[in-house]
């Protein structure tokens, strides 16, 4: 079962940036490559069920497993020690990653409150785009009475773009929700 994103991209995007672009191959078209959310979570040098809930949520919501990530190094000011456990990362490819995304900008987005769209400098100059979310309760997956504690995330889409220009029309074109002008 193809996703209704992997369909769009096939049939209508593709198409459009190839002319746009002036692309002489179709493999010159940017696509995406990987979706990663990740999930950091200061309370696991306390209490370790912070991180085991966490973990949970990730897992909810994007329907894989999640791996733990380890501190790199240690911080005193933080108590934090090299090789604890401080977060949570999911990395998505395949459909798993078009569902996700299809969610992400048709259901979660629009369900953040005074959401005016996603800012055009997120960007990292290599094509890939950023996104900070500051709940994981815009999920519609999440039971609201369940969770112990409100937690922000990270999404990067990773592209195969070479410049932003081509990875913020490509994006646009699949649905993300940029902000207009500059």
């Amino acid at each position: 079962m193809a996703s209704r994103l992997r369909e769009r991209y096939q049939g209508e995007v593709r198409k459009t940036l190839q002319e746009r672009f002036g692309y002489k191959n179709a493999m010159q078209v940017p696509r995406l490559e990987k979706v990663v959310v990740n999930m950091s979570v200061g309370d696991a040098i306390q209490s370790s069920k912070a991180l085991d809930a966490a973990v949970a949520d990730l897992q909810t919501i994007t329907g894989q497993k999640a791996v733990q990530t380890i501190a790199k190094k240690s911080i005193a000011a933080f108590k934090l020690r090299q090789g604890m456990k401080i977060g949570a990362k999911v990395t998505l490819r395949g459909d798993r990653m078009y569902v996700f995304l299809d969610k992400l900008f048709n259901i979660v987005l629009p369900r953040i409150r005074d959401f005016r769209g996603l800012p055009r400098k997120s960007f990292d100059g290599r094509g890939n785009y950023n996104i900070g979310l500051r709940e994981q309760l815009v999920f519609p997956e999440i039971n609201f009475d369940k969770v112990d504690k409100a937690r922000g995330m990270d999404i990067v889409i990773v592209t195969s773009a070479k410049t932003d220009e081509e990875a913020s029309e490509f994006l646009t074109a699949m649905g993300l929700p940029l902000q207009k002008g500059r």
